[in-house]
């Protein structure tokens, strides 16, 4: 059993600076294999089958996380952090509010379609993993936010809408997503998301 580590004292900062270039070589092939293995198992994926696609020892592999949840929190910060500046992106090229909005959302529901370790990660992920990602959580949120309050001075959103119901419809596209790509049952995501913009869009 992998003893309990406080994760509060993770802190992926100063990494790049203080790790050897081989050392970040295997973090970088940690992570990827790791992203493969949640892909074919989801929350099931173990850490041993992660350090043998990464091709390294289970020894390597705990030196850079130390326990799953340090190794799901890193795959989730690392994920929600390019959500961030994606929607800022798209904020600072659109100048209409309503359609920085709606691309903001697509194109981050977008990305998700196409990776299907991300699908599951949320369902791996512990408290201890949030807080982990907790800072990139605040970043997307922050970022959202702008994007939401602008929407809303336009009068092209509706006032009750609140940017948690986007971390709620994103997790409800992704289980879909995730049972389509198992066969589970076949769901029409896009369709679910033209009807959520509907919903909370307000129209002249």
């Amino acid at each position: 059993m992998v003893p309990f580590v406080k994760v509060s004292r993770y802190d992926h900062r100063g990494m790049a600076t203080t790790m050897r270039a081989d050392a970040l070589r295997n973090r970088q092939r940690i992570l990827d294999a790791a992203r493969e293995a949640f892909t074919e198992h989801g929350e099931q994926a173990q850490m041993e089958d992660i350090a043998r696609r990464a091709g390294v020892g289970v020894g390597t592999l705990y030196r850079h996380f130390t326990t799953k949840d340090v190794l799901v929190g890193e795959l989730l910060r690392l994920k929600l952090s390019e959500f961030a500046a994606r929607v800022r992106r798209k904020s600072e090229e659109e100048s209409d509010p309503w359609a920085a909005f709606e691309g903001g959302l697509r194109d981050q529901v977008e990305v998700m379609a196409g990776d299907a370790a991300h699908q599951n990660m949320p369902f791996a992920a512990t408290p201890d993993a949030t807080l982990i990602a907790a800072p990139a959580i605040a970043e997307l949120r922050e970022a959202w936010t702008v994007v939401i309050d602008r929407a809303k001075d336009a009068g092209v959103l509706r006032q009750d809408f609140e940017v948690d119901d986007i971390r709620t419809m994103m997790c409800g596209l992704g289980s879909m997503m995730a049972a389509d790509a198992r066969g589970a049952l076949s769901y029409d995501w896009s369709r679910q998301l033209d009807l959520f913009l509907d919903g909370v869009r307000i129209k002249p």
